[in-house]
């Protein structure tokens, strides 16, 4: 007798593997050909008929919806990728799938999955000290030269995107945009607003924190628009009538009584008023709505308000002036404004990050992976056994990258690839492809250069989700959840149960 009800799914051994594996090859299929500057857009359109154009392998993923347990693993280190460093999602997709299909013939004559593991695991962390041997480090001491440094590097992350026009321009602008921040200051500090209209070179950077204009009433208009070294209140709170009908149920006799209830309102108001006035905050942002009469009173006082201001934006302020967004009015002393710094957990994290990663840089185009490849292909000759194979086959799936980059531009990858190898042999460590002309080049003198980090979190990333989806031998389905979870798709649409 089965111990799961009927109709639950179970599939187990090698063919649970083999599938499993194929169903990321269908992952990696999805991005494949998003990879480098040559690389394709992709059109998705999710089910309220939203179109998204995207080129970055964690974007593209995470709108495909995805359902098959193992193939969201690679969904998973795709977004693990994009928190972690930021960009390489497309690579650690593509090397991920890449490692599981080298296995494949291995899994299919049955070698035991732990093999496979350690065999990747002692290849990754090779790979990872070899990265870290031969990387460059960018030298700080010179200002203008980590300037030319940083804006190739940013230059290189914009290539393969849709702005790869105007590359000169915005890399300028991201780096001067970086510069701003002090070394601790976190990504979130740099805010960036969409406006419409106008070309992609009007596009400016603000020192300081810009917001959309909001709603504004009467008398928005005749605030002074510019202040030398102004106070600055932050408010969470609502500068306008109430409406009192919303919330309260109130009974009144006579006309008497209403009044005294309204004035009441207007006083508490002009109470709040004053007390913002009396603080000596000069300019005025609140998360909440601001009447038309509270407009009006700061517009008589030269004072500036702005009302409905996103949080993030009331947030950004506060980083950059201090202080803290205050709920109520009767806070609003003058030892508020003092420098309460809270530096989150954010910032030891990006620090420790920054440590590791301190500046060094590899050559990218597929280059440092020809030269892991041709590493550990070295290693694997001098060891025996079936980690030899093994670790041969994780040395071919990195020669994915620089054969991705070839298709995408429509060279011809296998004369490409051969000719990386015998130049990797020959010692040109930095030998990469050449997207522009067709051939293969020393891309580290070409400034095609990647962050080390970002190649190291990838095959580490990479090697981890292959090694978790080769060790996963039986998946068990549930009956009973496959039928009830379909319209709980909140779509609105009547759907027969089929108990």
């Amino acid at each position: 007798p089965s111990v799961t009800p009927e109709g639950t799914d179970t599939s187990q051994g090698i063919p649970q593997l083999v599938s499993n594996i194929n169903a990321c090859q269908v992952i990696a299929e999805a991005v494949r050909t998003t990879l480098g500057p040559r690389g394709m857009d992709k059109l998705i359109v999710d089910d309220r008929g939203k179109a998204t154009i995207s080129n970055d392998g964690a974007t593209i993923l995470k709108l495909l919806d995805v359902v098959h347990p193992a193939a969201k693993t690679l969904v998973d280190i795709a977004k693990s990728q994009d928190a972690e460093v930021g960009d390489g999602t497309t690579s650690v997709t593509l090397l991920a799938a890449e490692f599981l299909k080298q296995v494949k013939p291995y899994v299919e004559e049955g070698l035991h999955p732990q093999i496979i593991i350690r065999a990747f695991r002692t290849a990754t962390q090779l790979a990872v000290n070899k990265i870290k041997e031969i990387a460059v480090s960018v030298k700080k001491e010179d200002k203008d030269e980590q300037r030319s440094l940083l804006e190739k590097c940013a230059a290189t992350a914009l290539s393969s995107k849709l702005i790869s026009q105007s590359k000169e321009f915005f890399s300028k602008m991201v780096v001067d945009a970086v510069m701003m921040l002090d070394d601790l200051l976190q990504l979130k500090m740099i805010g960036i607003k969409k406006v419409q209209g106008g070309a992609l070179e009007d596009s400016q950077l603000v020192a300081g924190v810009a917001f959309k204009k909001t709603f504004s009433y009467a008398g928005f208009e005749m605030q002074p628009k510019k202040y030398q070294a102004p106070k600055i209140a932050l408010l969470n709170v609502e500068l306008e009538l109430k409406a009192e009908k919303d919330n309260a149920e109130v009974r009144v006799n006579t006309v008497e009584d209403y009044q005294a209830i309204v004035d009441a309102e207007w006083n508490i108001l002009y109470d709040k008023l004053d007390k913002i006035h009396k603080s000596g905050a000069k300019v005025v942002l609140s998360k909440l709505p601001i009447g038309d009469v509270a407009t009006q009173y700061f517009a008589d006082r030269d004072m500036f308000c702005a009302g409905r201001v996103p949080e993030e934006d009331l947030k950004r302020t506060m980083m950059a002036c201090g202080g803290s967004i205050q709920t109520s009015v009767n806070a609003l002393s003058d030892d508020q404004f003092m420098e309460e710094t809270e530096r989150s957990l954010h910032d030891a994290i990006m620090i420790v990050r920054r440590a590791i990663k301190n500046d060094s840089v590899v050559a990218g185009g597929g280059a440092i992976e020809m030269e892991l490849s041709k590493f550990l292909r070295d290693y694997s000759r001098t060891i025996p056994g079936k980690q030899q194979l093994l670790i041969g086959a994780y040395a071919k799936a990195l020669e994915i990258i620089p054969r991705q980059l070839c298709d995408n531009a429509g060279f011809d990858a296998t004369n490409i690839l051969n000719k990386l190898r015998a130049k990797h042999a020959q010692g040109g460590m930095w030998y990469g492809v050449d997207v522009t002309n067709e051939d293969i080049a020393d891309n580290f003198s070409a400034c095609v250069w990647e962050p080390a980090v970002v190649r190291i979190n990838a095959l580490t990333a990479a090697s981890e989700a292959a090694c978790l989806i080769v060790s996963v031998d039986e998946t068990i389905r549930n009956p009973r959840s496959t039928v009830d979870s379909a319209p709980a798709r909140g779509r609105g649409r009547a759907r027969p149960h089929n108990h």
